[in-house]
């Protein structure tokens, strides 16, 4: 359906874990050359990698949702920071002369567009006197709503693929056309039909969370779509009426997912997969660290010594059968990464124990 792209790494990481013989070559050439695969701010204002195919609904059905939020923000943050009175006004000026640099193909990073263009140049300051607190420009902050709006797209990264140095164009020059549009009832309608394909059955709340929708928005999608309710350990859940059929049994499989992996980050109520490690697991702002799964349940954790070597860390007993296969990903994970290292974006409070305690010991693989 799509991938989480905020931590640049968790992409290739999440195909790794799926595709066979995957290479980072394959996912570059499906983003880059191809550009069968677009990085695209969606759902909760996060960077998420979908397929050109379903572009129109996820800018209808979410995008646009994030991007009248957050100009919202800007435009309120402007006159606050004193750039312009008219927020409204300054935000359609610079967006156009962005807009105007990125013509004809041009891929230009932030700063770069900053320095040319004058009216980027302006910052507000958050949490004044406090450890976090700091100057955030205005420039990357409309290339989000203009982003959000389906008016730019990440093109090109000047970094490796564990680092996020995107260069901007405009989504015209990008994909040859703009974005088809689509009225935001259809979009919604459709990604809630897609994740139920890929993730039902779920809840409301679910759906709700996974959006970045309203209760209303996810009642009207459903009741356009053909679902049937079922109960889930007492709540209310839904799947598409064509996929009611029983499931094959399968053996028990193990698995090392990225932080933010979709599977983790596909349901807002996790208790059924997550058990007792979401303090473990799950920073202060939810997002998810690497996991180690076995037999559809989250059982511990990945990371890496100083040294990128992969090591596991399991949180429970799961017998000799699982332990082996767990530790057979770790050794072809380590393999496939090759010493390089990957850090996570957003670390959970066991991976900074686990670092800090794997710094003091050398590191080892449970």
């Amino acid at each position: 359906m799509c991938l989480h792209g905020t931590d640049p790494a968790t992409v290739y990481l999440s195909a790794w874990a799926r595709v066979g013989d995957f290479t980072v070559a394959d996912l570059d050439r499906a983003l880059y050359d191809d550009r069968a695969l677009v990085k695209h701010t969606a759902m909760r204002r996060t960077v998420f990698v979908v397929p050109r195919d379903t572009l129109s609904v996820v800018q209808a059905g979410a995008s646009a949702r994030v991007a009248a939020a957050q100009r919202r923000t800007v435009v309120k943050d402007v006159v606050k920071a004193g750039l312009h009175d008219d927020g409204e006004s300054w935000l359609d000026e610079v967006s156009r002369h962005i807009l105007a640099a990125l013509a004809d193909g041009r891929e230009a990073t932030s700063s770069e567009l900053k320095a040319e263009i004058p009216l980027l140049d302006g910052a507000l300051e958050f949490g004044a006197g406090k450890s976090w607190g700091g100057l955030v420009t205005f420039a990357p902050r409309v290339l989000t709503v203009l982003s959000a709006e389906g008016k730019v797209v990440r093109a090109s990264n000047k970094g490796s693929w564990r680092v996020s140095r995107p260069t901007w164009t405009t989504t015209e020059s990008w994909l040859g056309s703009a974005i088809d549009p689509v009225d935001e009832a259809t979009g919604v309608r459709e990604l809630v039909r897609m994740w139920l394909r890929a993730f039902g059955p779920g809840t409301e709340a679910d759906l709700k969370w996974w959006l970045g929708s309203t209760l209303t928005a996810v009642r009207a999608a459903l009741a356009e779509l053909d679902v049937v309710e079922v109960d889930l350990d007492g709540r209310t859940g839904y799947l598409l009426f064509d996929d009611l059929e029983p499931q094959v049994e399968v053996e028990p499989w193990g698995a090392l997912l990225p932080g933010l992996d979709p599977t983790v980050m596909g349901w807002t109520e996790r208790e059924w997969y997550l058990g007792p490690y979401k303090e473990a697991l799950f920073d202060s702002n939810g997002n998810a660290g690497p996991t180690a799964w076995w037999d559809g349940r989250i059982v511990g954790t990945w990371w890496q010594t100083d040294t990128g070597g992969v090591s596991l860390h399991l949180l429970e007993d799961i017998g000799a059968e699982g332990t082996a296969v767990l530790r057979e990903e770790a050794a072809r994970l380590d393999d496939w990464l090759g010493g390089v290292r990957v850090m996570p974006r957003f670390p959970t409070p066991l991976a900074k124990e686990l670092a800090a305690e794997g710094r003091s010991s050398g590191g080892s693989s449970s």
